[in-house]
């Protein structure tokens, strides 16, 4: 990515908000971590977001021009050198978790070498498919068959050879008009195999790329084959107007518009999102601010909404968007996680206002589900969810959720709700002042239904006057067509069924450790501690946490003084890295804590986490 834009190098993050970062998973299938490194490995953050969203993730492995030909050479010099590479990639793939590889041969070779690389393609390939069920490896369409590097632009007899070894071809940019119908016809079955590519710098590509990539991509929907779109850290790398996150909700609006929605989700229970893009300025949990430390982290992203681009059309009444909250200008405006999803401008009285949030595909079950959700909303403003089930049997249903029925039952569109649910408020855990407020409702679920679509569902609170001659139209009150400011943010949207009670492992469950433990001198009055913190259950019992917090108390000789809890972080993993950590010289003992977290969202208490106590400098640790 440009060289190096590399905030997502360090696997638990850094410190810049304004990182690069995707949140469009529902609009790819494959994502592959490109540069021009000999070997590639997607950093585990970028792994880890695309996973959470059903898409998979390629390196690349890549040779390029003379010193590029001299390591086919190595590689490809006999079957069994070509065979050992490829065994190698495959098991880097599979011990860090990946999908496949982009293979990106773009240096002239002797014919002579061609048999190996064919040979190469075909056990990484294999490999691959043995080691991680689904995987990919996907040929570039840059070396022929012949040894010449002469770029096809589209499946040819010279390109084919190595298609047939491997998953798909990733087809040159510089393509005509008609070369996807003749990839489509020399790929016969396979069609959807070739992905024809786009270059979203706009490089000799077809329709110009940049703001124009709906072009091709609009001919490639209607030749009905498969694309690939390089570099669409284009509207990043340039600073594209006004800003990262509008440029880039605007141009993947495009891509939607042309190709449509690929992913769906939810798909099972438990189900969280808080909307958290991997960035922000500031981290809250429960309406509570631990850390006011801007972040990027993208391992942290939750489900993202699959919010339509509309700024290039006729304006709505009330726009919504993902709001990245700051510790300045929002330190209300956020219950949990990096930001929210915000409704604001203006309603009409009677209209309610309805936006889908997530296109679901889950086949629900006989029983309950217990949903919960937090808002932030002005004081004539109510926010409720909905849920568009469908079936086959009985049709598509949908059921409004929210705390203030009423507000809903007199409103124009009332009728397309087939069932009201009330949602109750749930006692506050934060400080009495948050302006947050959390729901938690019971929905009756049937096995014949999927949950098809998650909304939501805005508009104004009753006024109590009746217009009793609007009745007819289900427009009832008075002054109906009246516009009033909306403003309100929805944080976060937590589902699970009824009868899944989280009950988190007590802390002596745990095994924790420290290693690595180095202590520095940093000034007259402090010190730096460096080490790696992990723990793993002593039960037989698995670990299936979503991620751990991590944080740090100092404690002195003082009894009576309050110990400092600074959040240092998020792990993914059983393991924690702290880094030049200051500890004053009054500090006597450390406690690192380690918060599990649920897949619904729900976080273990601290005083009840798995903890280790550190005494600075004479190294000596307790477990606990």
């Amino acid at each position: 990515m440009q060289g190096g834009y590399r905030d997502d190098a360090a696997p638990q993050g850094g410190a810049n908000p304004d990182a690069y970062a995707l949140w469009h998973w529902h609009l790819m299938d494959v994502f592959v971590y490109f540069s021009h490194y000999l070997v590639t490995l997607p950093p585990p953050c970028w792994t880890n977001a695309a996973h959470l969203h059903g898409v998979k993730v390629l390196g690349t492995f890549i040779t390029e021009w003379e010193k590029g030909a001299e390591i086919c050479r190595e590689m490809f010099a006999t079957k069994d050198s070509a065979q050992m590479y490829a065994e190698r990639l495959a098991e880097l793939a599979a011990a860090l978790g990946f999908d496949g590889w982009l293979i990106n041969i773009e240096a002239k070779l002797d014919h002579q070498f061609i048999d190996n690389l064919k040979e190469f393609v075909n056990h990484l390939t294999k490999r691959m498919h043995a080691a991680v069920p689904g995987s990919l490896v996907i040929w570039y369409d840059a070396v022929t068959v012949n040894g010449n590097l002469s770029w096809q632009n589209k499946l040819s007899k010279y390109n084919k050879p190595f298609f047939d070894l491997c998953d798909g071809l990733f087809v040159n940019y510089t393509w005509k008009e008609k070369y996807p119908q003749d990839s489509a016809a020399a790929a016969g079955d396979r069609k959807y195999d070739v992905y024809m590519g786009i270059d979203v710098f706009g490089r000799k590509t077809y329709g110009g790329g940049q703001w124009n990539t709906n072009v091709a991509l609009d001919l490639l929907k209607k030749d009905d084959i498969s694309t690939a779109i390089f570099a669409p850290g284009w509207i990043y790398e340039t600073n594209q107007l006004p800003d990262f996150q509008s440029a880039q909700n605007r141009w993947w609006g495009l891509v939607e518009n042309s190709w449509g929605v690929l992913q769906s989700y939810p798909k099972e229970l438990p189900f969280y999102s808080d909307f958290n893009q991997g960035h922000g300025y500031q981290v809250c949990y429960g309406g509570l601010q631990v850390s006011s430390d801007p972040w990027n982290n993208i391992s942290c992203q939750s489900f993202q909404p699959m919010l339509k681009y509309t700024g290039d059309e006729v304006q709505t009444p009330v726009q919504t968007s993902i709001k990245l909250t700051t510790s300045e200008t929002f330190k209300d405006e956020q219950f949990s996680g990096g930001g929210s999803v915000t409704v604001k401008g203006s309603l009409e009285q009677n209209v309610i206002f309805s936006e889908q949030l997530f296109n679901g595909g889950l086949y629900m079950e006989d029983g309950s589900v217990l949903l919960f959700y937090s808002v932030n909303a002005d004081a004539n403003c109510v926010v409720g969810l909905s849920l568009d089930l469908s079936s086959r049997n009985k049709g598509n249903t949908s059921i409004l959720i929210a705390n203030d029925i009423a507000a809903f039952h007199r409103k124009k569109q009332n009728g397309m709700y087939s069932s009201y649910v009330q949602s109750d408020k749930v006692a506050p855990q934060g400080p009495d002042n948050q302006n947050w407020v959390l729901y938690q409702a019971t929905v009756q679920s049937s096995a014949s239904y999927t949950l098809t679509g998650i909304n939501i569902v805005c508009t104004l609170k009753t006024t109590g006057e009746v217009n009793t001659e609007s009745e007819e139209d289900g427009s009832s009150e008075a002054n109906g067509n009246r516009s009033l400011p909306y403003h309100a943010s929805l944080c976060h949207v937590s589902i699970r069924n009824s009868n899944d009670d989280k009950l988190f492992p007590p802390a002596k469950s745990w095994m924790t450790e420290g290693w690595y433990i180095s202590w520095s001198k940093n000034s007259n009055t402090s010190k730096l501690l460096s080490l790696k913190v992990s723990w793993k259950l002593n039960t037989s019992r698995q670990a299936s946490f979503m991620k751990y917090n991590v944080y740090v108390e100092k404690l002195t000789v003082d009894s009576n003084a309050k110990a400092s809890r600074n959040f240092l972080g998020v792990a993914s993993v059983e393991a924690f890295y702290v880094s030049n950590l200051q500890i004053p010289d009054e500090v006597t003992s450390l406690k690192f804590i380690i918060q599990p977290c649920g897949h619904d969202g729900s976080r273990q208490e601290l005083e009840e986490c798995p903890k280790l106590f550190l005494v600075p400098v004479d190294h000596s640790v307790t477990l606990i």
